[in-house]
C-alpha cells in the first residue's frame, strides 16, 4: 500500500491486476485500485475534483480531469474517511498513475490540493 499525507489528509492506495482482454484487435490490461482518503485534520473538507496523470509504458502520458470521485463530492469530517474503487485500462502490462484532489475546507471555503502518490500497475507475469 502506498500512502501520502498533505495538510492532514492521508491518501492510501492499493492496486490489483484484474486481467487481460482484446478490444479493437488490441490486447488491454485491466487494473483496479482502491483509494482511502482519511481526514486527520481538525476541519471538515469536501473533495470537489480530481486530476490524474496516467502512464502506460507503451503510450504517451494521458491527463484526465473530472468532478468529484465516482459520481460524488464527498464531505469528510475530522477523523472520518472515504474509500472508493476504480480502475484503469492500459495497452501494456506496466504503468502508473499519480495526481491530486482539489479540496475545500467547509467552514472557511479555503481551497487546497491533496497530492495522490504515484502508484504502479504491473501484471504479475510482467515481473522478474
Amino acid at each position: 500500500m502506498i500512502t501520502q499525507v498533505t495538510k492532514g489528509i492521508k491518501i492510501s492506495v492499493q492496486t490489483t491486476f484484474e486481467g487481460t482482454f482484446f478490444k479493437n484487435y488490441k490486447m488491454h490490461y485491466a487494473f483496479g485500485y482502491t483509494i482511502t482518503i482519511e481526514n486527520q485534520s481538525k476541519d471538515a473538507v469536501q473533495l470537489t475534483s480530481r486530476h490524474w496523470k496516467i502512464y502506460d509504458s507503451l503510450n504517451d502520458m494521458e491527463t484526465l480531469d473530472g468532478e468529484g470521485v465516482i459520481g460524488t463530492k464527498p464531505v469528510i469530517q475530522p477523523g472520518d474517511s472515504h474509500t472508493y474503487n476504480s480502475g484503469c485500462l492500459l495497452t501494456s502490462p506496466i504503468g502508473a498513475m499519480k495526481g491530486h484532489y482539489n479540496m475545500v475546507i467547509i467552514n472557511n471555503a479555503e481551497k487546497f490540493r491533496v497530492y495522490i502518490p504515484t502508484f504502479k500497475f504491473s501484471a504479475p507475469f510482467a515481473l522478474n
